[in-house]
């Protein structure tokens, strides 16, 4: 994990269950611009793909309410459930409200842009579903919740100094990449968004690459970061940063 090792301890969770490999869903969508080649696949991260609407019922058990494990407020009133594939390997489906993507076409290729993303640093999206008014996005999913909780809602243990600056580090890093990709702002930066993969390691969330849409338009409930060039007095890191070592 890197010199700094983080305070808490990587808990027992079904989401490490490696047994029963079965085929991922294929791709509806092959043909479609922008495909991330298949040497993401070899680094652990499945290629971008469409998925159906059965598949992501049936992985969060038709979005039952014991599957949220993140819920926004009345302004981005977004669920992100977890759900579990046919191949056992575990995902996050963010599921937005009926149309807040009208158009269909506008929110595949938003998807497909960040699909193209592929760093340690992120947890990377894997695929997305557009099915009538639904629009779904589907992430990797991390086990070891997010920075809010262990910042805030541990009463006996509280994240170590060093894990602190390695939190900045790793999403300094995340960001700097995604920028560097032409995706320069993530909207709604805070700790939420920074969440822990089975080794303890901090990852970024790629749903923050994805704009919070009303009506096809574009809004930001929070933070949201863009790098020192695109806003001459911009100090959204700067905060965020504040927060982690505070």
């Amino acid at each position: 994990m890197g010199c700094c090792q983080s305070s808490f301890q990587t808990e027992t969770h079904p989401e490490n269950d490696q047994t029963q490999q079965q085929q991922e869903p294929q791709n509806r969508s092959q043909s479609s611009p922008g495909a991330v080649p298949d040497p993401a696949v070899a680094n652990g991260v499945p290629s971008f793909s469409e998925f159906s609407l059965a598949d992501l019922k049936a992985a969060t058990n038709n979005f039952s309410s014991d599957n949220i494990v993140s819920e926004s407020g009345e302004k981005a009133p977004n669920l992100v459930y977890k759900g579990r594939l046919k191949n056992r390997k575990w995902i996050a489906v963010k599921k937005f409200t009926k149309m807040a993507w009208p158009d269909p076409k506008q929110f595949a290729e938003e998807a497909w842009g960040v699909g193209k993303l592929r760093h340690k640093r992120l947890a990377n999206l894997i695929g997305y579903c557009c099915d009538g008014d639904e629009r779904l996005l589907v992430a990797e999913y991390m086990i070891n919740d997010t920075l809010a909780k262990h910042l805030f809602h541990w009463e006996n243990q509280t994240i170590e100094w060093a894990m602190r600056l390695r939190v900045a580090f790793c999403i300094a890093e995340a960001l700097d990449y995604c920028s560097s990709e032409g995706h320069p702002l993530y909207h709604d930066l805070n700790a939420y968004r920074v969440i822990f993969d089975e080794d303890g390691d901090p990852r970024l969330s790629c749903f923050g690459l994805m704009k919070n849409s009303r009506d096809g338009k574009s809004y930001s409930t929070n933070l949201a970061y863009t790098p020192p060039e695109y806003l001459r007095n911009g100090n959204s890191f700067a905060n965020f940063f504040i927060c982690c070592l505070s």
